[in-house]
């Protein structure tokens, strides 16, 4: 006599009208289920096991949660044998935080070093290694700080830039800018134990000359720069809108972002967008940077008469800004760039350099009116651009009231023929320019 049937259980019958699908709805099914899904179908049967463990179903998985365009490991120092290996590596190094969120950081890293490898190399070889949870947890031991999640993740793909050379100085990743014999150059350091006194917060960033600093408040997400009175009041400044920050992930509002996080994206867009660029520059011991200057409109204006182009713009500059004063003290450095692509004609006569003598800006701060004259002359020096070269002349503006104001003028400049000045000076217009307090502070 026959045995009775054994009864199915639910998950085997499951298993089996999958394995009765043709190949091609067998993998858009197992696609759409996920990795951990496919993961337990890979332990169901043979057949499964041949269907989700497929290289190109796994190199999808790769590419939607870690963005993974190749089976490397978490460090990137070394490939595996296979994305589902890769798969696995990944998320038992970052399975600990929301997927979406390791993306978003990793993406960032791979498209500001791929920047920096094109347009300042220099910059990209002083980044660290990204460093482990082993290494953040005894670091936040050491700060009696949780850090934001965010945060953590930046840490882990990269440790900030590595010190190195004479006087603790090296190409700051976050741009600079001169202020007359100042320059402030900001680099993000490593996390290290260096928490501010009586605070929740931490140096991320800083200028190795000046007096430029950026620090998150590890409680709140939320990032800030040291004003004016930074060094005897603690004064700071947010770098940027409030209501963007937040620390947890739901659904209203989406995966979790901090200050920091924020602001070193808002940076990487303004790098790819080619509204800053790396310039060329006579520092001591580094021959270029990036230059935090907009160079593109409505950020920065443009005029061009006799074939010399006069570009200027304006960065806001916090460390000479000052908040407790009444009212508050804005300021604001301003950069003139000329440039001349080849010959121009005066009076039918071609010249191929000039002198530039002196500059004259008219400044407007809401309903104030102020007007200044720098003549180079006096600085026992007239400065000479010939055709092919860029010259940058530098300003500084001071508001004293939260209103945005602008700016605008003219320059004196001396045609030069051979070695000496030959013909009348002649006027180049400074278009305006604004100066108005951004969302984003750098």
């Amino acid at each position: 006599m026959a045995s009775p049937a054994k009864a199915r259980r639910p998950e085997e019958e499951g298993a089996s009208v999958l394995e009765t699908l043709p190949p091609i709805p067998l993998a858009i099914v197992i696609a759409k289920a996920g990795p951990r899904a496919a993961a337990a179908l890979a332990r169901a049967s043979s057949t499964l096991r041949a269907a989700a463990s497929g290289e190109s179903l796994w190199r999808r998985f790769c590419a939607d949660d870690f963005a993974l365009d190749a089976p490397i490991s978490p460090s990137g120092d070394s490939s595996l044998p296979s994305f589902k290996d890769a798969y696995k590596a990944w998320f038992q190094s970052f399975g600990m935080y929301p997927l979406a969120l390791v993306k978003r950081v990793k993406v960032f890293w791979s498209s500001f070093k791929t920047w920096l490898c094109e347009y300042f190399p220099e910059g990209l070889r002083t980044l660290g290694d990204g460093i482990s949870e082993a290494e953040i947890a005894v670091a936040e031991c050491s700060l009696g700080l949780q850090l934001p999640m965010p945060t953590k993740l930046l840490y882990r793909f990269c440790n900030g830039q590595l010190h190195f050379g004479r006087d603790d100085f090296s190409y700051g990743v976050m741009g600079g800018y001169k202020i007359c014999d100042q320059r402030y150059i900001v680099r993000l350091l490593p996390l290290a134990h260096h928490k501010i006194q009586n605070s929740n917060c931490i140096v991320v960033a800083r200028s190795p000359f000046g007096e430029k600093i950026f620090l998150l408040d590890c409680l709140s997400g939320r990032l800030y720069v040291g004003t004016q009175y930074w060094k005897n009041d603690r004064e700071t400044m947010s770098c940027m809108p409030k209501s963007l920050i937040r620390l947890t992930m739901d659904d209203d509002h989406g995966m979790p972002q901090d200050g920091l996080l924020l602001w070193l994206e808002e940076h990487l867009r303004r790098l790819q967008t080619g509204l800053i660029k790396v310039q060329s520059c006579n520092f001591p011991m580094i021959s270029k940077y990036i230059n935090l200057y907009p160079v593109q409109l409505p950020y920065c204006s443009s005029a061009s008469m006799h074939g010399i182009k006069v570009r200027a713009s304006a960065v806001f500059a916090p460390e000479n800004s000052a908040l407790a004063d009444y009212p508050c003290k804005l300021s604001y450095c301003f950069s003139i760039r000329l440039s001349l692509p080849e010959a121009f004609v005066v009076d039918g006569k071609w010249y191929s350099s000039f002198q530039l003598q002196s500059s004259h800006y008219t400044i407007q701060i809401g309903d104030e009116v102020s007007s200044h004259v720098c003549k180079y002359g006096d600085r026992g020096k007239f400065p000479l651009l010939r055709c092919g070269e860029e010259l940058f002349v530098y300003g500084c503006a001071i508001s004293e009231a939260l209103v945005p104001g602008s700016v605008t003028g003219y320059l004196t400049l001396v045609p030069w023929r051979g070695n000496k000045p030959s013909g009348s000076p002649l006027v180049a217009k400074i278009a305006p320019f604004p100066l108005r307090p951004p969302d984003y502070i750098f």
